[in-house]
C-alpha cells in the first residue's frame, strides 16, 4: 500500500482548520449549560470530523478510525487514524485562538506520523517517526536555555480525578519556583508541539490522556525534546503522567515533580 505523505495529511488537516475557522464566532457561545455547550460544539465538530475522516480515508483507506477526544486507549495492532478536529473545544467555543486540529497515524500502537495545526496561530507542526519535526515546513528543535528564562506549559485532561488534580496543583508551585513562568496555553498536543519548536520550553501533565497526547509527543520527541513520564521513564500511551523538555532542562523539572510526589505521600 502506498504510504501517505506529511504534505497530504497536512493539507487535509488544514482544510478542516479552514472549515472550523470560518464557523468560529468572534464572541463566546451564548448558552449556559453543559448540554448547550455540547450542542454548540457538535454543530461544528461533527461535520468537521466527517470531512477529515473522508480525506484521510482516501490517503489510507484500510486504516481504522479513533476519535481522539473520546478513545479510551490505543490499539496494539494494525493501522489507525487518531484525530481530534476541535482539540481545545472550550477555547473554540469561547472565541479564543488556542485550539487545534490533530491527526496521528498509528501503526501497531506507535505513532508514525503526526500533524498539529493551529489555524488562528497560522502554525502547522508535523513529524514523521525517524524523520524529525517541522513547523510550517521548516525543521525545529528545542533551544537550550537557563531555567530562569523558561516558560513551561501544563494542563489537565478532562478525565483527571481528584488525586491527579491535587498533584497538578502541588506541582505548579514546585515547577514555578524553578522557571520564569508557567502557563496553560490550551490543548496538550499543541503545547507539546510548541515544546518541540521552543515556543514553550517544557510541558507536564498528570492523568491518563493517551490519545490526545500522541501527536504532540511524537512532534516534541522528533524535534529533540526528552519525553518521559513523571518518573523519568520513556513516555508511552499507557503512562498516566507526562513530562517533555529540552534534555538539559528535563532533569530539574523531573526533580520538581519528584518532590511533589514525595509531598503527596507525606
Amino acid at each position: 500500500m502506498k504510504e501517505c505523505s506529511i504534505p497530504e495529511v497536512a493539507a487535509s488537516v488544514q482544510a478542516v482548520g479552514e472549515f472550523l475557522t470560518e464557523r468560529q464566532s468572534a464572541r463566546p457561545w451564548p448558552g449556559r449549560t453543559m448540554a448547550e455547550a455540547l450542542d454548540a460544539l457538535a454543530w461544528v465538530a461533527e461535520p468537521a470530523t466527517a470531512l477529515l475522516r473522508e480525506r484521510l480515508g482516501v490517503l489510507r483507506p484500510r486504516a481504522g478510525w479513533l476519535d481522539g477526544e473520546y478513545a479510551a486507549g490505543v490499539p496494539g495492532t494494525g493501522e489507525w487514524w487518531c484525530c481530534d478536529t476541535v482539540d481545545g473545544a472550550a477555547q473554540y467555543l469561547n472565541a479564543l485562538p488556542h485550539w487545534a486540529v490533530t491527526a496521528t497515524l498509528l501503526r501497531d500502537g506507535e505513532p508514525v506520523l503526526a500533524v498539529v495545526h493551529a489555524p488562528l496561530q497560522r502554525a502547522t507542526y508535523t513529524a514523521e517517526l525517524g524523520g524529525g519535526a517541522r513547523l510550517n515546513g521548516r525543521p525545529i528543535a528545542p533551544p537550550e536555555r537557563d531555567p530562569d528564562t523558561c516558560v513551561i506549559g501544563t494542563g489537565q485532561p478532562p478525565t483527571a480525578g481528584p488525586a491527579e488534580l491535587r498533584r497538578a496543583g502541588d506541582s505548579l508551585a514546585a515547577v514555578a519556583a524553578r522557571v520564569l513562568a508557567v502557563r496553560n496555553l490550551g490543548p496538550a498536543a499543541l503545547q507539546l508541539a510548541q515544546v518541540g519548536s521552543g515556543q514553550l520550553n517544557g510541558f507536564w501533565e498528570y492523568g491518563a490522556d493517551p490519545v490526545t497526547l500522541l501527536p504532540g509527543a511524537l512532534i516534541a520527541r522528533e524535534a529533540g525534546a526528552l519525553v518521559t513520564d513523571a518518573e523519568g521513564r520513556r513516555w508511552t500511551p499507557a503512562a498516566d503522567t507526562l513530562l517533555a523538555a529540552h534534555p538539559r532542562l528535563h532533569p530539574g523539572l523531573l526533580d520538581a515533580l519528584a518532590l511533589t510526589g514525595q509531598l503527596a505521600h507525606d
